[in-house]
Order: C-alpha cells, then structure tokens, then sequence
C-alpha cells in the first residue's frame, strides 16, 4: 500500500503544478490508498477548480465519474475513519510540540496511515510533511524530493 494524501491524489486528475512529476513517479505503481475523508478533501477540491472557472461541470462530472472508475478498479481504496482513530490523532495532536502547525484533517491522513502500518507518506503539504515524524512516519514528496 502506498499513502497518499489529496494533495497528491488531485494531481493524478488534475492538470496542475507538480502533476508531471507525481503521474510520472506514480505510473506503474499500484494500490494507493487514503483515508476515507480524502475523498471529499478531491472532490472539494475539483469542485474549487470549477468555481476558479478551471473546470466546467462537464469536466467536473468526468473527473467524479474516473474517479469512481478508478475506486471500482481498486486503483485507489479509501481507508475507514472510525471514532478510535480520530481518538488516536486527537491524542497525537495533542501531544505535537507548539511549533508544529498541523491541520484537523492533515492530522487523520497521519493518523490513518500510521494505523495502517505504513511507514511512508507522499504529500506536497509541508505541514504535513513536517508533521509526519510525529506519527512515526516518513514525509515523501517527489514533486520537491527532500524527505522529512
């Protein structure tokens, strides 16, 4: 299983900066997974693409309809969010040193990976990045390649 979180996940749909380089990284690898939320963190996030007039609602309805492709092929599976991990992030979060920003929602893509077993976890999200250490994580980017 590879974790990635929606910031990487939107550039394997979207035409955006640093998406050559994750679809170029990402292609011929398999099994990707997230946590459940990121599904609504991507279709969010097509959703902004249209509103800043990037997508039509045709596109839009595309993207949503290869995006289920894609969870029907298994090429992306969603990983469940139940109260026991939310628990787990509310703990870690607490436990962060006051200088490390991490959002609510960047703290359960750590936690969920982390419940998964995963050592690793691709992100362009600094915050997240920096935070991973935290959640006995590796913080990978390829668009920008120093490891955290």
């Amino acid at each position: 299983m590879i974790y990635l979180d929606t910031s990487y996940l939107a550039k394997l749909y979207l035409d955006e900066s640093g998406a050559p380089a994750v679809v170029a990284w990402a292609e011929g690898r398999g099994d990707f997974v997230c946590a459940a939320h990121g599904r609504l963190e991507l279709i969010a996030t097509f959703k902004r693409k249209q509103r800043e007039g990037a997508l039509t609602s045709a596109q839009l309805s595309a993207l949503a309809r290869t995006l289920e492709e894609d969870e029907a092929r298994d090429l992306v599976r969603w990983l469940p969010l139940d109260a026991a991990l939310i628990r787990e992030a509310c703990t870690r979060l607490q436990k962060l040193p006051p200088a490390v920003f991490l959002r609510a929602a960047d703290a359960l893509h750590l936690a969920c990976a982390s419940d998964a077993g995963l050592k690793e976890i691709y992100s362009h999200d600094r915050h997240l990045l920096a935070a991973a250490p935290h959640f006995g994580l590796k913080g990978l980017d390829v668009i920008s390649p120093k490891s955290k």
